[in-house]
């Protein structure tokens, strides 16, 4: 069975997007950045999926019949309600019943490369109970896979978007697998984020077209801000 590979989104004028920086940025211009972000995850997600081993997964906010169509190219899932921790267990239950690994990532990290997304995927490919997290540089995480059933609690007991939501979070999971640790990125949460990602995306040896996109659009949005402050 192949690993499942879900990029958790939501879509513009059905939920708030990227609230946090609509102060500097304003709304229209952070959604313009999150479906930018999405759009570079997608390229190495499908990527990945080359050597047939994941299938991707849009793991989208609202009720497909609403908002699948604004989001092409890969399957739909739906988030179901409740808290991060809630709606990354739904999904996860949801494809594990497909798939013998699960991979959760979110749409702010867009300098990941195909390789972390490979690399999870075979770790998880095994009848051992297996783990796996990227961290963020601000205590969070960009990834979460597992090849076994989780109860709901593992799930909610950590604080979320909090420094220390990632130690919270594998603590949580403990005793359920062992652990594989990539790479620690910077995700895209504060208009701070912006210009750290950007230079991310520039020394990347072979960006996808999208990567390079947002790589521009990244620019202008830091330049936009450097103007405001």
């Amino acid at each position: 069975m192949s690993c499942a590979i879900a990029i958790f989104v939501k879509t513009p004028a059905l939920s708030p997007v990227k609230t946090r920086l609509w102060p500097q940025l304003g709304r229209g211009k952070s959604e313009r950045l999150h479906l930018a972000s999405a759009a570079a995850v997608r390229s190495m997600v499908e990527k990945s999926s080359h050597a047939g081993t994941t299938t991707g997964y849009w793991a989208i906010a609202e009720a497909a019949e609403l908002s699948a169509s604004h989001w092409p190219g890969l399957h739909h899932v739906e988030q179901g309600m409740g808290s991060l921790g809630e709606r990354m267990a739904c999904v996860y239950r949801q494809l594990r019943t497909h798939h013998r690994g699960v991979i959760l990532i979110g749409a702010d990290a867009p300098q990941l490369q195909s390789h972390h997304l490979v690399q999870m995927a075979e770790w998880l490919d095994s009848t051992a109970p297996r783990l796996g997290i990227g961290r963020a540089e601000d205590g969070g995480f960009w990834l979460f896979g597992g090849n076994q059933d989780l109860v709901e609690s593992a799930w909610t007991r950590a604080h979320y978007s909090r420094a220390t939501t990632s130690v919270e979070f594998i603590e949580a999971m403990s005793g359920y697998g062992d652990w594989l640790e990539l790479d620690i990125l910077r995700d895209i949460d504060e208009a701070s984020d912006i210009e750290p990602v950007q230079v991310a995306l520039a020394s990347l040896d072979a960006p996808s077209a999208e990567q390079r996109q947002l790589c521009v659009v990244l620019g202008e949005l830091n330049s936009a801000r450097e103007e405001c402050l």
